[in-house]
């Protein structure tokens, strides 16, 4: 049952050919190598065109497929022919022929030129990741960075960013400490200052009332 590989990664590559150089210096190096895995990442599938397709190609390509099964038949046919000539490999090879142009033509017309191309497909990765036991990575390293050694391709440069300290977002008013004072609250959570509430000023005691005036009296008169 397929299972998937385990191990530290000690190098990466671009292409198989690097990855498989690195796992021959290791051999070479008399490293057990049964403990590496060459790993293909982020696989895709490439189909490359090599050519068009018209009726002269597909000809000449049947004409060499049927030869080649006439001259197979032909062989077979001489190993039991009591004469030991050689007329019926060459017919055999006539008639293969024959054949492999009729109906590699006759095919090619059932298409309906849908697919008047050749191209060869193929299934390649992004990156090929060298995986090793934990106990032996450091040894496998060590042994890819020796003189002669292929590196240890992307994974030597590899580094990860520094931390940056977070940046407000633009436009907004830069941030000021907190002081105390009034107005709206500086941020959720802090509750609101009101200005404190004016007080009235103390009620004045009232003037003194000036003593009334005595009634005025009229003249005394005569007194008869």
């Amino acid at each position: 049952m397929p299972t998937p590989p385990q191990g530290e990664q000690i190098a990466s590559y671009v292409t198989y050919l690097e990855a498989q150089r690195a796992v021959d210096h290791l051999s070479d190096k008399e490293f057990p190598v049964q403990h590496v895995t060459i790993v293909g990442t982020d696989l895709a599938m490439v189909e490359r065109v090599t050519g068009r397709l018209t009726y002269s190609r597909v000809a000449l390509a049947g004409l060499a497929s049927g030869a080649w099964f006439g001259l197979f038949v032909g062989l077979l046919l001489s190993l039991f022919s009591t004469t030991g000539s050689t007329v019926p490999i060459f017919a055999a090879v006539a008639i293969g022929a024959a054949f492999g142009i009729l109906f590699s033509v006759i095919s090619f017309s059932f298409t309906g030129g849908k697919r008047d191309f050749t191209s060869a497909s193929q299934i390649v990765a992004s990156t090929y990741s060298v995986l090793c036991a934990g106990e032996h990575a450091h040894k496998a390293r060590a042994l890819l960075q020796s003189e002669g050694g292929p590196g240890l391709g992307r994974a030597q440069r590899t580094a990860f960013p520094a931390a940056t300290p977070p940046q407000e977002p633009v436009g907004a008013p830069p941030s000021q400490p907190a002081t105390p004072g009034y107005g709206p609250p500086a941020g959720p959570g802090v509750p609101s200052q009101s200005p404190p509430a004016q007080s009235n000023p103390p009620a004045q005691p009232p003037a003194p009332e000036s003593p009334a005036a005595p009634p005025t009296q009229p003249p005394a008169g005569p007194v008869s």
